[in-house]
């Protein structure tokens, strides 16, 4: 007496997973005798066949389960599996874009596509495609076993096309950049970066209080700062004060990030109540520190005749940010972009560098920095000594006194609402 065909599929997938393959077979072979249009027997038989090479009969099997099932995706990735055994290309893409068809975020199709792009179209094609399957896929810590050596091909290949292309352009375009003024450089090359897929636009992202339409500027002209030369001046005096502060008040110097028990501390983790960056405050939130102003009167009045920017509750900010030997900062974010960031830097051995948005830059002692802080940011002292760098507050040179008083007004009014 005949098994059911529900017995004979099960103990078919039974024998299978048990590495039982000739009898899986058997049984599929006997099911299909039954049902001759039973999808997930032909589909079987197709990858039965395909593992023992051959291809044309386990083409013929995917295509039938295919039509049973159009939008089943293991079946059309089989058979385009099948296909490119077979030296079918056409075959092998029509199947695969059957499978994005029915899913356009289905990795392992995206994947395939890829792969088929690189051997039949060019490389600017994969890369693209590679592209968004490396968008859609998990974080790396995530990713398929099945799909790892894919993946890290994947993004090898838009790494490298992107390089070439970054090159290209940039060889292509090199006389019309030189041919810029310095100022316009840095945009134009970053334009170029973006296009090749090598970086993303950097935009504002402020954490409190936005202004929109400012142009987002990663670093600004020192000639847009009155002040700067005067302060700049004082830089030896200033340097000199922070070295009797660390000598004489070194529990001055605090731990720069400090959340509280029970707060989400994100990329700050490494750095949360450690010394490794800590400040040495001269004004905090819109406060004056002023036991530490009173230890250093050259810098207290080097900062009163800066325009610094006044925002309830959150500036002036002024300080002295120490970076312990091979400490990094990492990427984030800073609160308006009412105000901009100025860093004097005062001690800095090799091996510093400072990154705002695309560009990235060495601190000279000396010579300010001027900044928008909401654009991504981060610093890093990869040297054996500690790096000191004075940090303060001014308001945005594109701003109109008009609207600084705004500014003013709404901060106000939202702590007032607050409360």
């Amino acid at each position: 007496m005949a098994l059911p065909v529900g017995q004979l599929v099960d103990s078919a997938i039974a024998a299978a997973r048990s590495g039982r393959h000739a009898e899986a077979e058997s049984l599929w072979t006997e099911v299909l005798r039954i049902e001759p249009e039973h999808q997930q027997a032909l589909f079987s038989l197709g990858v039965h066949l395909l593992q023992r090479g051959e291809f044309t009969r386990a083409r013929q099997r995917l295509l039938a389960a295919h039509q049973r099932a159009p939008n089943d995706l293991l079946v059309l990735m089989t058979l385009a599996s099948a296909c490119r055994f077979m030296k079918d290309r056409d075959g092998e893409r029509e199947a695969i874009d059957a499978a994005l068809a029915a899913d356009p975020y289905y990795l392992p199709g995206l994947l395939a596509r890829g792969y088929w792009l690189e051997s039949h179209d060019t490389v600017s094609a994969a890369a693209s495609t590679f592209r968004n399957a490396l968008k859609v896929a998990p974080p790396e810590s995530a990713w398929p076993d099945f799909l790892r050596e894919q993946l890290l091909h994947a993004r090898e290949l838009v790494d490298r096309h992107g390089r070439d292309y970054q090159k290209y352009l940039g060889n292509t375009l090199a006389s019309l950049l030189d041919d810029l003024p310095g100022g316009l450089q840095p945009r134009w090359r970053e334009a170029v970066s973006i296009m090749a897929g090598r970086s993303q636009p950097y935009v504002s992202d402020s954490n409190q209080l936005h202004v929109p339409r400012l142009p987002a500027i990663p670093f600004f002209e020192r000639s847009l700062f009155p002040w700067a030369e005067s302060l700049e001046a004082k830089t030896a005096q200033i340097r000199a004060e922070l070295e009797q502060a660390l000598q004489t008040h070194d529990e001055g110097f605090a731990p720069y990030i400090g959340y509280r028990p029970g707060e989400p501390v994100n990329q700050w983790q490494e750095l949360n109540h450690s010394r490794r960056w800590s400040a040495y405050h001269l004004w905090r939130s819109g406060h004056r520190v002023e036991a530490n102003l009173e230890r250093c009167p050259v810098t207290a009045a080097a900062l009163a005749a800066v325009d610094m920017a006044v925002i309830e509750g959150l500036c002036p900010n002024a300080m002295f940010s120490a970076l312990a030997p091979h400490t990094r900062i990492p990427p984030h974010h800073g609160e308006t972009n009412a105000r901009i960031v100025v860093h004097l830097p005062l001690v800095v051995p090799e091996g510093c560098r400072y990154r705002v948005g695309f560009d990235e830059c060495d601190w000279q002692v000396g010579k300010i920095l001027a900044f928008d802080d909401t654009l991504e940011h981060e610093a890093r002292n990869d040297s054996d000594e500690l790096r000191i760098v004075m940090i303060f507050d001014v308001w945005n040179p594109l701003l109109s006194e008009a609207e600084r008083e705004l500014v003013t007004a709404m901060t106000s009014a939202a702590r007032l609402y607050s409360r």
